[in-house]
């Protein structure tokens, strides 16, 4: 699960959230980290390409937004509206 993760994020979120992933294990006195604490983790702490989609989606909701036209975005939406999510499920 976390080579997948590294893969389609980097290396350097993958080892963040291994440390994040051992402290939840800790926190829930276990002896090593199992798969639901990565999905944990995962969860509660977002990477680049899933925060700048956040923020594509919900730019016109922001105070101070800036976007000149909304057709432009019309355009750039998936035709779907489907959200694009990585499966972290084993």
């Amino acid at each position: 699960l976390l080579t997948r993760i590294a893969m389609e994020t980097s290396l350097r979120y993958a080892m963040h959230m291994i440390m994040a992933a051992s402290l939840v294990s800790s926190k829930r006195r276990g002896t090593e980290v199992d798969v639901k604490d990565i999905k944990r983790v995962y969860s509660l702490f977002v990477d680049l390409n899933r925060s700048v989609q956040f923020l594509m989606d919900y730019q016109n909701e922001f105070m101070f937004n800036d976007v000149g036209d909304d057709e432009d975005e019309e355009e750039d939406a998936d035709p779907k509206g489907e959200e694009k999510k990585m499966d972290v499920s084993t």
